[in-house]
């Protein structure tokens, strides 16, 4: 059974409305295929485009983001800012009559946070001790986003989440600590979707996807273009269509709904003719090889969270050693 796909975009107005021909309509219909929109902006020209994608039947999800010097991505310090946002993009979706299938929440770490870990990464530090030491921060943000996942739900559109895949081992070790670190909030979305971009990861990109793929209700792969620019950031090498069919291949063996980073990135390269004849049943190959090292690796972190989460187990499990080991004899 062929896969649902949904194509990410994320391109300024103007691009954007270049982006969205006839024919690229034209093959996102006849592969059943949604977009996920992100909304640089709420102006008159982004409308536009939505309401061509909603004349062509392509289901749309609103992929809320905000302005750079709010943080870019929705985290634990800009909880209020993403409630300013969901209003405003309510009252521009009513201003112009606009459709959509759902709505997605990108949760990453503050972007001016990203550029300070590249450029100078010591910086972050005291900001890094506060958070570990305000317990309360991640507890009020987790509170608020909570309610905006309600709020949202009332209006009558499912919520996606666009997460980092560790927040699953994280959840596994039943540790707070990531989160903490990171920005990052854990939601009761409708739809969690793990960004599983194996071009980040090189070398170990595809083993990464083929490790957490089955931890995920959807699976995001890429990237095959574009992104939003960080200074300091080199962007990996984009995937070549057999790394791409690979990703498409080995993530439909664990779910069969998923997303792609992203559409301008697949029009640019090819991809959307070549997704049309894309034989679903296929093999992608056999496993990497360095699949056994990520999933020890997973299991060392873990670990390693259970424990900075559970001190007192550590200390217990070594006052444990010393009175079960066995006396030496004189």
């Amino acid at each position: 059974m062929k896969p649902k796909l949904t194509f990410f975009c994320e391109l300024e107005a103007q691009p954007l409305a270049a982006l969205m021909t006839r024919p690229v309509l034209d093959r996102l219909g006849s592969l059943d295929a949604a977009v996920s929109l992100g909304l640089l902006d709420l102006s008159p020209e982004r409308a536009r485009v939505v309401r061509r994608l909603n004349r062509a039947g392509i289901p749309m999800i609103a992929w809320l983001l905000l302005p750079k010097d709010e943080g870019y991505w929705f985290n634990t310090g800009n909880y209020l800012a993403a409630a300013r946002r969901y209003g405003a993009f309510c009252a521009w979706t009513e201003q112009y009559g606009l459709h959509w299938a759902g709505v997605g929440l990108d949760i990453e770490t503050d972007i001016a946070e990203m550029r300070q870990l590249l450029v100078s990464p010591m910086r972050l530090a005291p900001v890094l001790a506060r958070r570990l030491l305000d317990t309360r921060q991640l507890d009020r943000a987790q509170a608020a986003y909570t309610a905006l996942v309600e709020a949202i739900r009332a209006d009558g559109y499912p919520v996606d989440s666009y997460t980092m895949p560790l927040l699953v081992d994280e959840r596994r070790a039943g540790s707070s600590l990531l989160r903490r670190l990171a920005g990052w909030v854990d939601l009761p979305v409708d739809r969690e979707v793990l960004m599983l971009y194996s071009s980040f990861y090189r070398p170990y990109g595809h083993a990464i996807l083929a490790s957490y793929a089955g931890d995920a209700p959807s699976a995001g792969l890429g990237v095959t273009g574009g992104g939003v620019e960080i200074e300091g950031m080199t962007p990996p090498p984009f995937l070549t269509w057999d790394e791409f069919q690979r990703d498409l291949l080995t993530a439909a063996r664990f779910t069969r709904d998923l997303h792609v980073f992203s559409l301008e990135g697949c029009v640019q390269q090819g991809f959307l003719e070549r997704l049309q004849t894309l034989d679903w049943e296929a093999s992608p190959g056999a496993a990497p090889a360095s699949l056994e090292w990520v999933e020890r690796a997973r299991a060392l972190l873990r670990l390693k969270l259970t424990v900075a989460s559970r001190p007192w187990a550590l200390a217990l499990a070594a006052a444990s050693l010393l009175v079960l080991w066995p006396r030496r004899r004189h």
